[in-house]
């Protein structure tokens, strides 16, 4: 029986065709550079240990766009990240990694749900049947979000909103 683990040039590969995919959807929830950098590492780390196999680098990249964005949720949601003083963290402040581009400035304010099918529709050109597909929810479902989302974002930027 054939062993799934990847060999060290492999996973060499995935990670120097991916990464800077991996870190822009990290960055895009974490909103700054050092817990991105740790949900980056999170997740090839879990591409090494799941061994999963993929059908084409398409579906690679797709892989580790889902794992990404769903280890960033998840740690969005712990417990500890919402019961922290902030006055622990002052020293934090003046640190910010934003770009001065103020789309991209309003894309990071979406609500996540709207932040990862524009990512995955704008930036990474995935069709809104792959967006569902890979996100698990109804094509109907991607294409109102887009459309939420590009309203929020006209908003934001000073458009008309329809």
């Amino acid at each position: 029986m054939a062993s799934l683990l990847r060999t060290d040039k492999e996973i060499t590969e995935i990670y120097h065709r991916n990464v800077d995919t991996v870190y822009r959807i990290c960055y895009s929830f974490m909103k700054n550079k050092t817990e991105a950098e740790d949900m980056v590492q999170e997740t090839f780390l879990r591409l090494i240990s799941a061994g999963k196999t993929f059908q084409n680098l398409r579906h690679e990249k797709a892989w580790l766009i889902v794992t990404a964005s769903n280890l960033c949720k998840d740690q969005l949601k712990r417990f500890y990240r919402t019961d922290e003083d902030l006055d622990a963290h002052t020293e934090l402040a003046g640190e910010t990694d934003v770009p001065d581009n103020p789309v991209l400035e309003a894309i990071l304010r979406l609500e996540e749900n709207y932040k990862t099918v524009v990512y995955l529709y704008y930036y990474e050109g995935y069709s809104t049947a792959e967006i569902a597909k890979y996100i698990r929810c109804p094509q109907a479902t991607v294409r109102t979000r887009l459309s939420r989302a590009r309203n929020q974002l006209k908003s934001m930027l000073g458009g008309e909103s329809e």
